[in-house]
C-alpha cells in the first residue's frame, strides 16, 4: 500500500494546499535570485501564497542553519498573527514553536522558532537591542507597498545594515507599481560587489508571480450614493437574494461604521423568507482580539452565506476564502497630522486607483466573482493613483524618537524612501525637546530620552510614566497607560442595554474625567473581575479587554524595572484626593501639548484657541464641566473635531511642567 501523503490531506479546507499557489512554480528561480541578490524584489497579487509559501521555501533550503531566523514583517498586527497561524498549521507545529509571532504587548516565540512574523514596528524595536539585526538570516518586508511610517523607515535601516552585513537576505514583497523604485532604493549607493556567483554589483532584481485571480464583473453606480453605509446594506441584501452561493466581503471605513452595518443586517435579516438561507454578519478590524479575528476564516454554517463588513485590513495580507462577492464603499480612513494645530485627524478619504483594484482582486480568488462599486465610473477615473505614503502625513515624533535611540542622530540626512516634510520634521523634533527627550542640541538625552524610546508606549505617555516616580503614583500611571494602550473599548454595550452600560459608567466615574475612571474600572477588575465570572457581565465590561489590559501592564512594568525603577503595588486603598491631584499633575507632565479650555458653549478650544474641540460622547466629560483639560486623542470625524479620554487639570501646571511649550502673553 502506498504511502498516504498527510501533508496535503491534514491541511483544513479553509488553507489550498501549497502546491496549488502560483508560487509554486517560481521556487526555484526565486530560491536562486535570494541566494545569488542581496536583494530581491517579489511582485505578486495578494493570493499568490508569497506570504506563507516564501517563508517555508527560505527555511527548507538551509536559510535557518546555525540557529538563523527568517523574519517576515507586515504592516498589521492582524496580518502577522493569522499568517503565523496559518504558516504554523501548514508545517503542522504548534504556534510558538517553529512558527512564531510577535506584536505589540504579545510576544509568541520560543528559542526552538525558526520562522517568526512580527510588525514592521517591532523590528525596528529589536533594532535598539541588536543594531545589525544579527539574529536574522533573511528579513522580508511583506506589504511594503502600502507604505506604512514603520516599513518605510525599515527599509532605510536595512539599506545602511546591509553595508555591515552583506550576507543578510532582504526579500520585499510589493504590489506592482512600487517595484522599480524599491529596487532603486537599494541600489542607488552602487559601488557594491555581489556575493560570489551573482553578478558583480548586482544588488537586486525584481520577480513576478501572477496570482491567481479569475475574472471580475466590475459594477459602479449610475449616481453617487448619498450614504454609503446604507447603500452596503441594501447591496448586501441585494447580493443575497438575487446572486448564487458565495460570501460577501464588504469594505468600510472603521469600526463605529461596522458595528452599525452589523446591526443594521441583523435587524433586516429577521425580515427575510423563512426557508432562505441565512445570513452572517461578522467584523473585521484592528481593536478586535485575535481570537475575534479568526472567526472570518471559519467556514459558514450549513445553508448560510458569511458576510464580513471589513476595514482595509482585508486589502491585503490577509487572503479569506470562499469570497466572491466584494463590496467597496470607495472610502478608507486616513491618518492626517496637522502640524500647525498638532491635530492627528482620522479622516474617511477617498481610496486610490491602486487600493481599489486590490480590493477588487478579492472577488476573483476561487472563482469569478463580482465587485460592486458604491461609486460612479466618473468617481473612480478622478481618483489618485495611489495614497500619499503615510510618512508625509503623520506625526513623527515617536519615530524620530527611535531612530535618535538607535544611533542616527542626523535624523534629516536618514535615507527616506520619500522624504517627509520639513514642517513635520520640525514639530517632532519640538515635541521630544518639550518633552525633555531631546536636548537644545537635538540630541537623545539620557537616560530620559533612551528609555522614553525603549518603552511601548508613544512619547507622551511615555514621559507620564517616567515622570510618575517623582509624583508618588507610578502603579496608578502604570495602570493608566496599560487602559489608554488596549486600542479597544472597555465597555460592552448589548443591543438595548444602553441605559445599563450607562448607569455602570457612573458607578466607576471619577469626577476628575476619564483616566481616574479606567483607574477604577482596571482596580475594580483585579480585585473582583477575575475571580466572579458575573463582574464583566453585571457592570458591562469587557472581559477581553481588561485581561489585555492586566497582561500590558505587567509588560510596562517589566520594561519600567530593567530600567532599575521599582513599583510599588501596595495598593489597595482607594486613591486619596490628593492623589487624584498628582496623577493629573503626573499626565500634564507628558500631554501639555494636548490642553484645551472649555468654552461657555460646553466645547473646548486648545490653547491657541482656533480650533474647537467635542468631548466624545463616551467620555465621561460628554456634557460636564470643566475649565481647564488634557486629553489623550482627537479625531476628525468631518463634521466635527473629538477629543477622548479627558481629564481636568488647573492651568498653572502647564506652564509649571512645559515652560518651553507655553508662554504667558503679557499685556
Amino acid at each position: 500500500m502506498a504511502d498516504l501523503d498527510l501533508d496535503s490531506s491534514f491541511i483544513p479546507a479553509l488553507y489550498k494546499p501549497a502546491a496549488l499557489l502560483p508560487i509554486t512554480k517560481h521556487r526555484e528561480s526565486l530560491l536562486y535570485l535570494i541566494e545569488t541578490h542581496p536583494v530581491t524584489i517579489v511582485v505578486g497579487q495578494t493570493g499568490s501564497g508569497k506570504t506563507t509559501q516564501i517563508p517555508q521555501f527560505l527555511e527548507k533550503a538551509g536559510w535557518c542553519a546555525g540557529g538563523k531566523i527568517i523574519a517576515v514583517t507586515q504592516p498589521r498586527r492582524v496580518a502577522a498573527t493569522t499568517v503565523a497561524l496559518r504558516v504554523a498549521e501548514e508545517i503542522g507545529c504548534e504556534i510558538g514553536k517553529e512558527v512564531g509571532y510577535s506584536i505589540r504587548f504579545e510576544d509568541v516565540t520560543s528559542a526552538s522558532t525558526r520562522i517568526k512574523f512580527l510588525t514592521d514596528g517591532l523590528l525596528i524595536r529589536e533594532a535598539l537591542v541588536d543594531p545589525l539585526l544579527s539574529r536574522y538570516s533573511v528579513i522580508m518586508v511583506d506589504e511594503a507597498h502600502e507604505r506604512s511610517i514603520s516599513s518605510d523607515i525599515l527599509l532605510g535601516l536595512l539599506k545602511k545594515i546591509r553595508k555591515r552585513r552583506p550576507e543578510l537576505r532582504i526579500v520585499v514583497s510589493s504590489a506592482t507599481l512600487q517595484a522599480d523604485q524599491f529596487l532603486r532604493f537599494f541600489t542607488e549607493d552602487g559601488g557594491y560587489e555581489g556575493p560570489p556567483g551573482g553578478d558583480a554589483g548586482a544588488i537586486g532584481s525584481i520577480i513576478s508571480l501572477e496570482g491567481r485571480t479569475y475574472p471580475i464583473d466590475v459594477l459602479y453606480l449610475a449616481s453617487p450614493a448619498e450614504d454609503y453605509v446604507e447603500k452596503a446594506v441594501s447591496t448586501v441584501f441585494d447580493i443575497h437574494t438575487t446572486e448564487p452561493k458565495g460570501d460577501i466581503l464588504v469594505f468600510l471605513t472603521g469600526r463605529e461604521v461596522i458595528d452599525s452595518a452589523i446591526e443594521a443586517v441583523s435587524e433586516r435579516v429577521s425580515r427575510l423568507p423563512p426557508k432562505s438561507q441565512a445570513l452572517l454578519p461578522l467584523p473585521l478590524y484592528a481593536g478586535l482580539s485575535t481570537e475575534q479575528q479568526m472567526y472570518v476564516f471559519d467556514e459558514a454554517p450549513e445553508n448560510t452565506r458569511k458576510v464580513i463588513f471589513s476595514t482595509n485590513i482585508s486589502e491585503a495580507s490577509v487572503t479569506i476564502n470562499g469570497i466572491v462577492y466584494v463590496v467597496d464603499c470607495g472610502f478608507v480612513k486616513l491618518r492626517t497630522y496637522d502640524p500647525k494645530t498638532g491635530i492627528e485627524t482620522l479622516t474617511a478619504t477617498p481610496v486610490s486607483k491602486a487600493s481599489a483594484a486590490q480590493r477588487a482582486g478579492r472577488a476573483g480568488r476561487t472563482q469569478p466573482g463580482k465587485c460592486f462599486r458604491l461609486y460612479t465610473e466618473d468617481a473612480f477615473q478622478s481618483l489618485p493613483e495611489a495614497n500619499v505614503p503615510e510618512i508625509q502625513r503623520s506625526n513623527l515624533a515617536p519615530f524620530i524618537l527611535q531612530l535618535k535611540a538607535l544611533g542616527i542622530d542626523n535624523v534629516l540626512r536618514f535615507d527616506f524612501l520619500t522624504p517627509p516634510p520639513a514642517e513635520l520634521m520640525v514639530k517632532a523634533l519640538e515635541l521630544l525637546y518639550s518633552l525633555g527627550a531631546l536636548d537644545e542640541y537635538a540630541k537623545l538625552t539620557r537616560p530620559l530620552g533612551m528609555r522614553m524610546a525603549e518603552l511601548a508606549v508613544e512619547p507622551m505617555m511615555a514621559k507620564a510614566l517616567l515622570s510618575a516616580p517623582g509624583f508618588g503614583c507610578l502603579s496608578e500611571v502604570l495602570t493608566i497607560a496599560a487602559m489608554t494602550s488596549l486600542g479597544g473599548n472597555v465597555w460592552v454595550q448589548h443591543d438595548g442595554e444602553k441605559r445599563k452600560t450607562e448607569s455602570s459608567k457612573r458607578k466607576f466615574a471619577a469626577e476628575e474625567g476619564d483616566h481616574l475612571t479606567l483607574l477604577n474600572v482596571y482596580q475594580a477588575f483585579v480585585t473582583k473581575g477575575r475571580k466572579e465570572s458575573r463582574f464583566c457581565r453585571d457592570n458591562s465590561l469587557n472581559f477581553k479587554a481588561l485581561t489585555r489590559a492586566v497582561s500590558i501592564r505587567t509588560q510596562l512594568k517589566r520594561y519600567l524595572e530593567r530600567f532599575g525603577v521599582i513599583v510599588d503595588e501596595s495598593l489597595t486603598a482607594p486613591p486619596a484626593e490628593n492623589k487624584a491631584e498628582q496623577i493629573r499633575r503626573c499626565l500634564t507632565t507628558g500631554y501639555f501639548a494636548h490642553a484645551a479650555r472649555m468654552q461657555p458653549d460646553g466645547t473646548f478650544r486648545n490653547v491657541s484657541g482656533d480650533t474647537v474641540l467635542h468631548a466624545h460622547p463616551s467620555s465621561l466629560m460628554f456634557n460636564r464641566r470643566a475649565d481647564w483639560v488634557i486629553f489623550h486623542e482627537v479625531f476628525d470625524t468631518g463634521s466635527k473635531i473629538f477629543v477622548r479620554d479627558i481629564s481636568k487639570i488647573e492651568k498653572n501646571w502647564l506652564l509649571q511642567y512645559a515652560p518651553d511649550f507655553y508662554q504667558t502673553k503679557s499685556g
